[in-house]
């Protein structure tokens, strides 16, 4: 059990908020510029707040979060509230808007023909879910993950979005951004360009490589990813190099993060939120919160709706997040099966005190070690629509992807496990229908058995189809799966979208 003071908590809040506001507009006019920058301040009069989309959609998290609980957050909601309150078609925005109007759920939307999904809109807006969940970074890995699916499915922009988010959950218990770099780290594939790039970043600074031949290493060494420009394993390593070299001073982490170039508004606001909660309000520096003041300005966000009401000041802000902490911090305290034996682990619990934080010693090593946040992301591949019913879980791979045409055919992988964090182990048969459109076909077993209750604490049920398609193809096909679960009222269905 940590305990967290709420004061302190609440000032971290704030922190984040001003911070990121700073940040970003410091990098904003010279978002997009290719050359290694001399930035040195603020280039906008005092008073100025630039709009930034880092933190407008999270505005629009926020309404969410306060509408639904933290347990209804998921891409499928997420992606619902894009539509309706997030205007921009920008880059990955507007493929996935597109993809779901067309009928494509996240993730998919997210993958679907996305030749932006390694960039980096997802990232950008992850203090929300660590200011929800301070101290608790796998859990806010899980929520930033359903966030960045929406427009990057399985991308490097997700493993972003998982990178940043546990990052800044743990500034919450920790005082040196090492550590929070170390347990983020920890958190996502070794493989995947954003690690590499982040342990490049490491060892240039522990090298004690000048920092711009440290930038100019990252920006070769992604070069073949969108042409080299606003992707997010470079963008995620500038902040990583402006935290590190930066060592705790919150204008030069700035301000080197910046002059790396690129996508400068979200690498600057991303330092400042970071350093924010790390550290608090006491060390912003007053003459920059002087000259940026409280207020923020929307670009992104639809109002004439009417269904959002989204604050106008860090302090407003601060005050609606604070408010939600003490429920959104009590989900998702069930036992979780570890993959190995009958072992169980628990989500960290975070309590708030008026006295002095309470946090065990060995910590950093409790968040690496723990599984959670491993399995969440070993679950993140290309073509795949997670669906989680209320007695169990399917995770369907589109083998060839969605395309179909006339006569033409799709492979289909489908694994089921128990939903043991609602009712345990339940049953050991479902029934599967399929509802296909007019002249489709499928080949596969109609009945799955699941695992025995004595190895279900690891193992999962996998199937294959065919899935054939007639003579006419529409240019939107729907198939849905009606899930029965043997002895059980209740029905499932899984809908797959397959596009003429």
């Amino acid at each position: 059990m940590i305990k967290l003071n709420f004061e302190k908590y609440k000032d971290k809040v704030k922190a984040c908020w001003i911070g990121k506001n700073i940040g970003g507009t410091t990098g904003t006019p010279y978002e997009g510029c290719r050359e290694y920058l001399s930035v040195e301040g603020f280039s906008t009069p005092k008073g100025t707040v630039l709009a930034n989309d880092d933190l407008d959609l999270q505005l629009v998290w926020l309404n969410a979060v306060e509408k639904l609980g933290m347990k209804g957050i998921n891409s499928t909601s997420l992606g619902e509230f894009w539509l309706s309150f997030i205007g921009p078609y920008w880059n990955e925005y507007g493929i996935g808007k597109a993809n779901m109007k067309a009928g494509i759920l996240p993730p998919l939307s997210g993958d679907y023909h996305n030749e932006w999904k390694h960039s980096n809109g997802a990232w950008i807006r992850t203090e929300i879910w660590a200011c929800l969940q301070p101290g608790r970074p796998d859990v806010a890995l899980e929520y930033a993950i359903e966030d960045a699916q929406v427009d990057h499915g399985s991308g490097e922009g997700t493993y972003a979005a998982a990178f940043v988010a546990t990052m800044q959950s743990c500034a919450f218990v920790f005082d040196d951004i090492r550590t929070c770099i170390d347990i983020a780290l920890a958190k996502i594939p070794e493989s995947c360009r954003v690690a590499i790039t982040i342990r490049k970043v490491i060892e240039c600074y522990e090298s004690k490589m000048p920092i711009r031949e440290a930038r100019d290493t990252v920006l070769n060494m992604n070069a073949d990813i969108g042409d080299g420009w606003f992707e997010a394993p470079s963008n995620v390593g500038y902040v990583v190099l402006g935290l590190l070299y930066g060592e705790g001073d919150f204008k030069k982490s700035i301000l080197y993060a910046v002059n790396c170039g690129d996508d400068t508004d979200c690498t600057g606001a991303t330092v400042g939120a970071t350093l924010g909660i790390l550290y608090g309000t006491k060390e912003l520096p007053k003459d920059w919160v002087e000259y940026i003041g409280d207020k923020i300005e929307s670009i992104a966000i639809m109002t004439g709706m009417g269904a959002v009401s989204y604050p106008k000041t860090c302090s407003e802000l601060t005050e609606r997040v604070v408010a939600l902490a003490p429920t959104t911090m009590s989900c998702r305290l069930d036992w979780t099966y570890t993959n190995v034996g009958y072992g169980k682990t628990a989500y960290v619990k975070i309590g708030f005190t008026d006295g002095d934080d309470e946090i065990p010693t060995n910590m950093k090593e409790s968040y690496i070690s723990f599984v959670r946040g491993k399995e969440v992301m070993d679950k993140l591949r290309p073509n795949t629509i997670n669906v989680e019913m209320l007695l169990a879980k399917a995770y369907v791979t589109m083998l060839d992807g969605i395309d179909i045409t006339p006569n033409g055919e799709l492979r289909v992988k489908i694994e089921f496990e128990y939903n043991r964090d609602v009712f345990g182990i339940i049953t050991n048969r479902l029934s599967l229908r399929w509802w296909l459109p007019e002249g489709f076909s499928v080949t596969g077993k109609n009945f799955v058995c699941l695992p025995t209750w004595r190895s279900a604490h690891s193992a999962v049920t996998t199937e294959e189809y065919v899935i054939k398609a007639g003579e006419k193809v529409d240019a939107v096909n729907d198939v849905v799966i009606e899930v029965k679960f043997d002895g059980r009222v209740y029905r499932g269905y899984i809908h797959i979208p397959l596009m003429g």
